[in-house]
């Protein structure tokens, strides 16, 4: 978004959803609603919204048909898990006012989607992919005059890897074992968006004082491929959404906000990888107790000879002997496991617990944000661009004085 400064910046932004929250944002994507908190969208207008991608059903019914149909597997998630993300790609609306309004807004968006494509990884996983153009900027309104829309493009997708699958030591031919059985297509919010490692202008990897590679955040690295996409397209008068602001230019109030957004982000993404590993450890046991599936098998080994004792092949008989000492390794293995998840969910326990409070210590603030995002990103550039109130001087009552700012579109 615009700082008032003229220079007009691309911005990315991804929200992570669980099948829970889809239908709302199902809603008011595809202006499904009777009507709107946010009281800047025109439903006059709403014909005037562009699809890129025109969904073909509702977004968890093309999920499931993705998944029915063997495109994306969901194999050991849980049910809260985030199953679907939303990217919003914006600039400033003076951005495109100055440059004809609708139909520059529309060829931007064509090409920003191209670039959503690349970013998600394949069109396939794309539900729906809409620009609006019903949302009336009141302020620019307001001071223009006249009737100004901001236009932006929101693209829903599925969050998908790459993964492998292994053959396990189950598997008969032992030659198999540890080699690749499949490739799937795994839904996985934290493993899309993983940190990635920054490089130099040489493309190498930066590594700190302790020589460890330097991780980029997903965020920046988002930001990154969108503005760099934008401007090979030839948008060379946009600039890169700002990197985080120091303490010294905000105001004290801003500050604390961010540290209080950053510390719940990474409260999150410190329970994602817990309950990451939490469920790895309780797949390993469900693997070891799946070996009870295969019991009738060995139970069908040998047969009985007229003296009463057992025969069996020799085949038959080294299989039974690595059963044996695997079941004797898997004891002490599922033991280990099983003090492990216990830890694990402690852990787990805890960290929910902090997001919690830190939900509560935010929740005006988001509240806010949600019911009026424009009003709180303005006050909030505004309060950027005041110089910070000086402390009173002893015997100086006098109230400060406000310095006249004016908006620069």
């Amino acid at each position: 978004m615009a700082r008032g400064d003229g220079i007009h910046r691309t911005n990315a932004r991804n929200m992570r959803l669980t099948a829970a929250k889809i239908g709302n944002v199902q809603q008011h994507n595809e202006r499904e609603k009777e009507s709107y908190v946010n009281q800047d969208i025109v439903p006059e207008r709403t014909q005037l919204n562009v699809h890129f991608k025109q969904p073909t059903g509702s977004y968890a019914e093309m999920f499931q048909k993705l998944k029915e149909d063997g495109v994306i597997s969901t194999r050991g998630l849980k049910e809260d898990a985030f199953l679907y993300g939303e990217l919003v790609f914006d600039v400033n609306t003076a951005y495109f006012h100055n440059h004809g309004g609708y139909d520059f807004a529309k060829q931007f968006y064509t090409d920003a989607y191209k670039s959503a494509i690349e970013i998600v990884g394949g069109e396939q996983y794309i539900l729906s992919a809409v620009m609006h153009a019903d949302e009336r900027n009141r302020a620019m309104s307001d001071a223009l005059g006249q009737d100004v829309y901001h236009y932006h493009l929101h693209v829903v997708y599925i969050p998908i890897v790459e993964k492998q699958i292994l053959w396990t030591k189950r598997c008969k031919d032992k030659s198999l074992v540890g080699t690749v059985k499949e490739t799937i297509q795994q839904v996985s919010m934290s493993k899309k968006w993983d940190s990635k490692p920054a490089l130099d202008e040489n493309g190498e990897p930066i590594l700190s004082a302790k020589g460890k590679p330097v991780l980029k955040k997903s965020y920046s690295v988002l930001q990154d491929n969108f503005f760099q996409y934008m401007r090979d397209a030839g948008y060379d008068d946009v600039e890169r959404g700002e990197r985080g602001s120091s303490e010294e230019h905000l105001t004290v109030t801003q500050f604390k906000v961010q540290q209080e957004q950053a510390r719940l982000e990474s409260i999150e993404d410190k329970i994602d990888r817990k309950k990451q590993t939490l469920e790895k450890y309780n797949e390993k046991i469900r693997e070891q107790k799946g070996a009870a599936a295969s019991f009738h098998e060995i139970d069908s080994i040998g047969k009985k000879t007229i003296s009463g004792n057992i025969s069996m092949t020799p085949q038959d008989a080294q299989f039974l002997k690595e059963l044996a000492k695997e079941g004797i390794a898997s004891r002490g293995l599922i033991g280990d496991l099983k003090n492990k998840v216990e830890t694990l969910k402690h852990d787990v326990s805890v960290w929910k617990r902090k997001y919690e409070k830190l939900q509560e210590q935010t929740k005006d603030f988001m509240a806010a944000l949600k019911r009026a995002p424009r009003k709180v990103k303005e006050f909030i550039q505004f309060m950027l661009h005041t110089e910070p109130e000086k402390p009173e001087q002893s015997g100086n009552r006098d109230m400060p004085r406000r310095k006249k700012c004016d908006m620069e579109l």
